[in-house]
């Protein structure tokens, strides 16, 4: 069935074809939980098949939502803060909602109170924060928000929602990669430890090395640069002691492996090295990055999911914390014969 002329179609027509009323159309698109399958299938076929556009304007009056969400960034320049919102915003786009969003910077005038009014006065019906240092989760917890919030954090919070990708399981892959190789000397690069996912790297580092019984040296703590992690490299006298490093972002695993590179310290002969995050590139630099991969993807479809359940007051879903992966490259191998 197709429209003709200027006619779009309507949810009445919807109703019809799929042999339903238009309140159960209704339900099917707002994803009412009791729906039968069979019943939901059907109408979005018939939904396709007409073209069907419900218009936005008219559910937010008729069910008190805007269908937006609003999502404060912070550090929007760095790889897994904007990794997460654009996953956040294909979620939201996904399941009907738009995305107003607010980056904060340092250095930026603007305050997480006036990011926060500034969302709240378009008329969200929940917020994302994606604060990733623990100052900024203490100033949110100082601000009144009537809606859902959400905040992207490693920890489980008494106040808000949270998600994120299992830093823990992350960290405990490729400390555990580095020991089935044969390593028992490993070095931490940290991120900055005002940062939840490098504290969390850190601490998780640590309880692996411990577990494993396995020499723990004092950690160099970075700034998720390459050119601090090449800095760092070419300070280095010469083939150091440990066979092994652990760096808490993949920017910075390439900094160090090119300073390595500059000092003819071999990667993976002398030094294996492991990242984390998987950044596009990582698989293109010489050698090729061992990292730890985190799906951002999943991450944005279970903040959205999160989000739409407390707004919509159904059942909060039980899964906080996504999956990480192990990718395997050329950056790692056995260590080097002691003594070598």
């Amino acid at each position: 069935m197709a429209t003709s002329g200027a006619d779009k179609p309507n949810i009445r027509q919807v109703a019809q074809l799929a042999g339903v009323s238009h309140m159960t159309v209704s339900r099917v698109l707002n994803d009412y939980p009791h729906i039968k399958e069979a019943t939901r299938r059907r109408v979005m076929e018939v939904i396709e098949e007409l073209d069907y556009r419900p218009n936005m304007a008219a559910r937010a009056l008729a069910t008190q939502k805007s269908r937006r969400i609003g999502v404060v960034v912070e550090s929007a320049v760095e790889f897994g803060p904007t990794s997460t919102l654009r996953a956040v915003e294909f979620a939201a786009r996904a399941s009907g909602y738009a995305v107003s969003s607010i980056a904060l910077r340092d250095g930026d005038e603007i305050t997480p109170q006036e990011a926060v009014d500034n969302l709240t006065a378009q008329g969200i019906d929940a917020l994302c924060v994606v604060a990733p240092r623990s100052s900024s989760v203490a100033a949110l917890r100082k601000i009144s928000i009537s809606i859902p919030v959400l905040v992207v954090k490693p920890d489980k919070d008494p106040t808000f929602l949270t998600v994120s990708v299992d830093q823990q399981e992350g960290t405990k892959l490729a400390v555990d990669h580095l020991v089935s190789l044969g390593h028992r000397d490993i070095l931490h690069l940290a991120g900055p430890l005002d940062w939840l996912d490098a504290r969390a790297r850190e601490r998780a580092f640590h309880a692996r090395a411990k577990a494993w019984g396995i020499r723990e040296r004092p950690i160099v703590v970075g700034d998720w640069t390459a050119d601090f992690a090449y800095d760092f490299a070419m300070g280095i006298r010469s083939i150091p002691e440990y066979t092994a490093v652990f760096v808490a972002n993949d920017e910075m695993a390439v900094g160090l492996v090119h300073g390595l590179h500059d000092r003819g310290i071999s990667v993976p002969d002398d030094l294996s090295v492991i990242g984390f995050d998987d950044v596009p590139l990582a698989a293109h630099v010489l050698p090729p990055l061992t990292t730890v991969r985190q799906n951002f993807h999943a991450l944005g479809v279970s903040a959205v999911d999160m989000l739409r359940a407390a707004i919509e007051e159904r059942e909060i879903p039980r899964v906080t914390r996504i999956p990480a992966e192990l990718v395997v490259r050329s950056s790692t191998t056995a260590p080097r014969e002691t003594g070598s």
